[in-house]
């Protein structure tokens, strides 16, 4: 009697060196996050020209500049659910097939109405990728490693806000700002044949949803280089869940204090980031000095958060990760506090923003890298979707709270030290998931295993 090999897929891929198919999967993850931070970022750089030729009010062009922020909210709420039931490349690559053709259609656009219809439905798309790039991602990568590589994978979306930037002002000049549009249209849609191609289902997914075990042994054979002889059974060690569907899993037992711990620290973090760099510029500028000293200087920001999402990420691969996130988030409300306290004058100003954008920003890319490990696969893409869902709201709040707060007659070191304390709150709130975490962690050692046998 032949006794067949079984392979615990977690365990498989944690024990292995990452290989050329591993390091593929970060590259087009980084890509997708990049693609999705152009899309996200570009109205912004087009605003000014969109206004001058349409002769359109600013709080008229607010319209376009929110629709895609609920779009990205419901997107996320939408996708997470539906990635845990048909799959994370299914839904990721139609993401980004969406995200594509509505911004490619917004170029064509003739009116302030039609073109916030198409950024509405252009954030379905952009809400939907960065979740299932982070779940699919921590599936497919080593637990040694994986912050630090989902660290990564987020600065493409710092890269991507960074490049539309510099590929607007070369092709507003010369062909307008529909050109803009066409092109971050067209690169997300040159991807969507190298993920339908090359991207790999999770094998986890696939086991937990029992798929046939000739096609997990293919898929995670290619992905590791490995070959698995007939009869080899696939095993994913899942908890014991009451609560089969996806949604209801984030409040059962076990998770629901960890879930809102996670959705009060996201809110939290979005907050302090989207009023610090959405308003910074004006609260330069309102001081004196040239909207292109106040614009380097918050640019200062996100150069600071990419550097610090690297950072934070190997830490979490060390340490605790709460604790990595928690101090870093504490620190950065102090690097608030001394940028309010040094003022929007001060020639140390580029350096503070810089600092905090280290630490504010490196503690939420660490918060994304820390959620995939919070649930279990049943509900996994569903607990990071709807965490960056619901943390959209504090970036909604922060973009728009800052103009309340100037005509109320606030200066610039009240506004940046009042941000000191959600900064905080996010800190606290993260050593809450830890506890969570924990009770999560003692329900999966008593849980159940899913198998599937070639």
């Amino acid at each position: 009697m032949r006794h067949s090999a079984r392979v615990d897929v977690k365990t498989f891929i944690d024990d292995r060196p990452m290989g050329a198919m591993q390091w593929l999967l970060l590259a087009l993850c980084f890509l997708v996050v990049a693609a999705d931070g152009m899309d996200v970022a570009i109205m912004g750089f087009l605003a000014p020209s969109i206004l001058q030729e349409w002769h359109a009010s600013r709080a008229a062009f607010g319209l376009v500049m929110s629709a895609a922020p609920v779009g990205l909210v419901l997107g996320a709420l939408i996708a997470g659910p539906a990635s845990d039931r048909i799959g994370r490349k299914t839904v990721l690559t139609i993401s980004v097939l969406l995200f594509g053709i509505f911004t490619a259609l917004t170029s064509l656009t003739a009116d302030l109405t039609g073109m916030a219809s198409l950024r509405l439905l252009t954030g379905l798309g952009l809400g939907a990728a960065m979740p299932n790039s982070t779940t699919l991602l921590s599936e497919y990568v080593p637990q040694r490693s994986r912050s630090l590589l989902i660290a990564i994978m987020f600065t493409g979306f710092n890269l991507g806000s960074g490049v539309v930037g510099f590929a607007a002002a070369w092709l507003i000049p010369q062909f307008g700002w529909r050109a803009v549009l066409q092109a971050g249209g067209a690169l997300p849609l040159l991807l969507v044949p190298l993920l339908v191609v090359l991207l790999p289902e999770s094998a986890r997914f696939m086991v937990v949803r029992r798929h046939a075990a000739e096609r997990i042994g293919a898929v995670l054979g290619r992905v590791c280089r490995t070959h698995f002889e007939p009869g080899t059974e696939f095993v994913a060690p899942e908890p014991a869940l009451q609560a089969k569907a996806p949604t209801r899993v984030l409040f059962s037992r076990g998770y629901g204090g960890m879930t809102v711990a996670l959705w009060t620290t996201y809110f939290m973090g979005l907050l302090v980031i989207y009023l610090l760099t959405g308003w910074l510029p004006t609260l330069i500028k309102d001081a004196g000095l040239p909207i292109a000293k106040a614009a380097s200087i918050t640019a200062m920001f996100q150069i600071g958060g990419t550097l610090g999402a690297i950072l934070v990420g190997w830490a979490m691969d060390h340490v605790s990760p709460t604790r990595v996130i928690g101090v870093s988030y504490a620190v950065g409300a102090a690097c608030i506090l001394a940028l309010s306290s040094a003022g929007p004058l001060s020639s140390s100003l580029g350096l503070l923003v810089a600092a905090a954008g280290f630490f504010m920003s490196g503690a939420q890319t660490g918060l994304n890298a820390f959620a995939p490990n919070c649930y279990p696969t049943l509900a996994r893409a569903t607990g990071v979707s709807w965490m960056l869902g619901m943390g959209r709201f504090g970036s909604i709040l922060g973009s728009s709270i800052g103009g309340v707060f100037l005509a109320a007659g606030w200066g610039f070191g009240a506004i940046i030290a009042m941000l000191a304390i959600p900064a905080l709150l996010a800190g606290l709130s993260v050593l809450k998931a830890r506890v969570a975490d924990d009770v999560s962690d003692a329900t999966g050692a008593r849980g159940e295993s899913r198998l599937a046998r070639i």
